[in-house]
């Protein structure tokens, strides 16, 4: 399993991006999958992906998916995740990139872990330009990251603590 990769994705929110960037270049064995909205984010934050390879929301049947039937990942990581994300999930949706890779990993018996953006009634978010803000989500979206935490195959954290212990517990 030491040739094994991970497969983080990110979706569109800024949320502690820095800080699961951060981790993720600590990491061997990383390929990067970018929802549509993850690739103008990363450009408005100013960072840079190169690490592994990267795998964008361009095709209609997410062609990369294939890959976790070849046994590829261990493991995937989605990190920072938006309550978009987190909701599809929940209902079953896999029309992106992102909700594509963790439906096919649950279904491939991969762990997938969560970080959600949206985990407490109110919280501090870094903004592009190094803008801090308040956040207040909402009751749907708390209610979906609590909803997702009891999913199989799937570790929800909600700090960036929580997210390295999270994957040193996996292996990594």
């Amino acid at each position: 399993m030491a040739d094994k990769r991970i497969a983080w994705g990110i979706t569109g929110s800024g949320h502690y991006l820095r800080e699961c960037m951060e981790v993720m270049h600590g990491l061997n064995n990383v390929d990067l999958f970018l929802s549509k909205a993850a690739a103008e984010i990363l450009q408005q934050y100013g960072y840079q992906h190169q690490i592994g390879k990267v795998y964008q929301d361009k095709t209609a049947s997410s062609v990369p998916v294939e890959l976790f039937y070849k046994g590829v990942y261990d493991r995937v990581v989605i990190a920072p995740c938006t309550s978009n994300t987190v909701a599809k999930m929940v209902c079953g949706i896999s029309d992106t990139l992102i909700t594509n890779i963790y439906a096919q990993a649950g279904k491939c018996r991969v762990p997938s872990i969560v970080f959600a953006c949206d985990t407490a009634t109110e919280l501090e978010s870094e903004a592009p330009k190094q803008k801090w803000v308040n956040v207040y989500p909402r009751k749907i979206d708390l209610d979906n990251v609590a909803k997702l935490s009891n999913f199989e195959e799937t570790t929800v954290v909600d700090s960036i603590p929580a997210l390295a212990q999270a994957i040193r517990g996996l292996g990594a």
